[in-house]
């Protein structure tokens, strides 16, 4: 199952370290629904958890765990090879 990420929550700043709290949609069944970073971050490690953002012209881009050398794991996207800011361009809740 591949979730979409359609919206996001920030907390006392603007990058993506400070995602706090996910919106999603899973296509395939409509199901919504919404998580804390942690709660996705453990999904996508623990159980093979697919995400990813869609801007709604055809630009697809997957969501990723990222492992800092401090602090706590974050999530962004990563599109052709390269790491994108697709999550923060997503509206905010």
């Amino acid at each position: 199952m591949a979730i979409q990420i359609t919206a996001i929550r920030l907390s006392s700043g603007t990058t993506h370290e400070h995602i706090i709290h996910l919106w999603w949609k899973n296509p395939a069944d409509g199901k919504t629904g919404d998580n804390t970073r942690a709660q996705i971050v453990s999904w996508i490690e623990d159980q093979n958890g697919k995400a990813y953002t869609d801007d709604g012209k055809g630009h697809r881009a997957d969501v990723a765990v990222v492992t800092p050398r401090q602090g706590e794991k974050y999530l962004r996207t990563h599109s052709d090879g390269a790491w994108t800011n697709n999550l923060l361009a997503l509206p905010r809740r």
